[in-house]
């Protein structure tokens, strides 16, 4: 098992289905697998998810899975087989009933009508306001209403050109639309992942924190008596959210910078900067985040990337990112496999460069309640680790806040974090520096040591010789006020750790 410091999000899709691929994608650095339910069956999901399962397992590489929730995302409806080819300055009709666009009689003489996913939007969209169709390729701006009821139909006209066909996006940058956070399908793929045990869940389209409390809401519910509800991935892709970062921060449990979107809901020159503040924010909150979208969208078609694409990844670490997400690449590109693998060694190198560099992150953090105990053993051990040159460090399952806010700190060594429980396991694989490594409960803290010093030379981690920090409570079993800290130089005799 590679020890990691940034994670890598891999995107499922027909081209890493099969399980050898998914070995592979584990092989080369992969430690969270993403599902989107915006594509496939609830029987293509569970198929997915009980490979990776079966495949982590005989790897012995604890893996998260993500189920990525559809959210409101509005689309146009039916368009005829050879699409339509929208011309600058032409005018465009979109109805709230249900229309095949571009076949004869469907809308005025001269124009194009469209459905949608949402017929409100004929209400909800005002004079002046852009309509973006196909991620922003073909823009609109709305002139006017007309008619009235369920005969209502809201006239734009065409400022950028472009061809359309069915089922294509449409994005509302200025339009502040009542759709629900949550749709019926969202609710049917939360039960899916609740259900099915998946480690997180991402919401797509947050507005505002608020859209987060309430699927929190409904996980809760879902868990019933079970285990805690599913930890949730808030995906920043709108400007309302932008505006309301620091809410949404706070209300989730990690958060994903989901440039596609946002890129074009808006200006596209503000997206790299909205990006290192969105990560700012997540440090100031002690929250793990995700850098996604077009990483490596060259290598969907290419075997190599562009220059560009790699300094991307290069920067999104450099900003403190946890992770570094696949889509496309992995989904449905030619070189899933290639593709993880370069993204992998380009946090590699620039791991090692962050290691040469003190320490950036996390000092704004400022824990609260009964994180304050764990965030001050966490500064502690930081310190520790630069100042002996401590190759790993070590925690015990029970101390799992500890681990959770070193990885905040963006600590530039190896966080190994043993624990019996699967479930802590999959999900600490998404935090920077944590390899979970699973070991059932010893007998006592001398034997805990025996075993992590015995394992850790044996999988050629660290050498004899070498020092590692060893943070575990006085009790193995408990979670406890009374910790213990050992510097322990690997090979020695248990009793000589200090």
């Amino acid at each position: 098992m590679r020890l990691l410091l940034t994670k890598i999000v891999a995107t499922l899709g027909p081209a890493s289905a099969a399980p050898e691929v998914i070995r592979q994608l584990i092989d080369v650095g992969v430690r969270v697998f993403r599902l989107n339910f915006s594509h496939g069956t609830f029987d293509d999901h569970s198929q997915l998810l009980a490979t990776v399962r079966s495949v982590a397992s005989d790897t012995g590489v604890p893996v998260a899975v993500l189920g990525d929730l559809s959210g409101p995302k509005i689309r146009v409806g039916e368009v005829v087989k050879e699409g339509v080819m929208l011309e600058k300055d032409a005018q465009v009709e979109f109805v709230k009933g249900t229309v095949v666009a571009g076949s004869p009689g469907t809308a005025s003489p001269g124009r194009v009508a469209f459905s949608t996913s949402y017929p409100d939007l004929v209400e909800e969209v005002q004079e002046g306001e852009p309509i973006l169709l196909d991620d922003g390729k073909v823009r609109l701006t709305c002139v006017g209403r007309l008619g009235r009821g369920e005969d209502a139909r809201l006239l734009c006209e065409v400022t950028h050109a472009g061809p359309i066909t069915s089922r294509k996006g449409v994005n509302l940058p200025q339009t502040t639309l009542s759709l629900p956070s949550l749709t019926e399908k969202d609710r049917a793929c939360a039960r899916f992942a609740v259900e099915n045990d998946l480690d997180y869940v991402a919401l797509s389209f947050v507005r505002s924190a608020a859209d987060v409390i309430a699927l929190r809401s409904l996980l809760g519910e879902l868990a019933g008596d079970g285990p805690e509800p599913l930890p949730i991935i808030s995906k920043i892709e709108k400007p309302q959210a932008v505006a309301d970062i620091d809410a949404i921060v706070d209300a989730s449990d990690g958060i994903m910078v989901a440039r596609g979107d946002l890129g074009v809901e808006m200006d596209l020159a503000e997206v790299p900067v909205v990006q290192k503040q969105i990560i700012d924010h997540c440090h100031a909150h002690g929250k793990p985040v995700i850098v996604a979208t077009q990483m490596l969208e060259t290598m969907i078609e290419a075997p190599t990337p562009t220059r560009a694409e790699t300094s991307d990844i290069a920067n999104a670490i450099l900003d403190g990112a946890d992770a570094v997400m696949l889509s496309g690449e992995t989904s449905i590109g030619k070189w899933p496999l290639l593709a993880a693998e370069t993204m992998s060694r380009v946090a590699q190198h620039t791991n090692d460069y962050l290691k040469q560099k003190p320490f950036v992150f996390g000092s704004s953090y400022e824990a609260r309640g009964v994180w304050r105990q764990f965030a001050t053993l966490a500064e502690g051990v930081r310190v520790m680790a630069s100042g002996l040159d401590a190759k790993l460090i070590v925690i015990w399952g029970a101390l799992e806040r500890a681990a959770y806010l070193l990885s905040r700190s963006k600590a530039p060594r190896p966080i190994l974090l043993f624990a019996e429980d699967q479930r802590q396991l999959r999900r600490s694989a998404l935090l920077f520096g944590v390899t979970a490594v699973q070991l059932e409960t010893p007998a006592s803290s001398e034997a805990f040591l025996v075993a992590v010093d015995q394992l850790i030379r044996e999988r050629g981690w660290a050498k004899s010789g070498d020092t590692v920090l060893v943070l575990k409570p006085t009790s193995l079993r408990v979670t406890s006020a009374d910790n213990t800290l050992l510097v322990h130089r690997l090979g020695d005799p248990v009793g000589e750790a200090v």
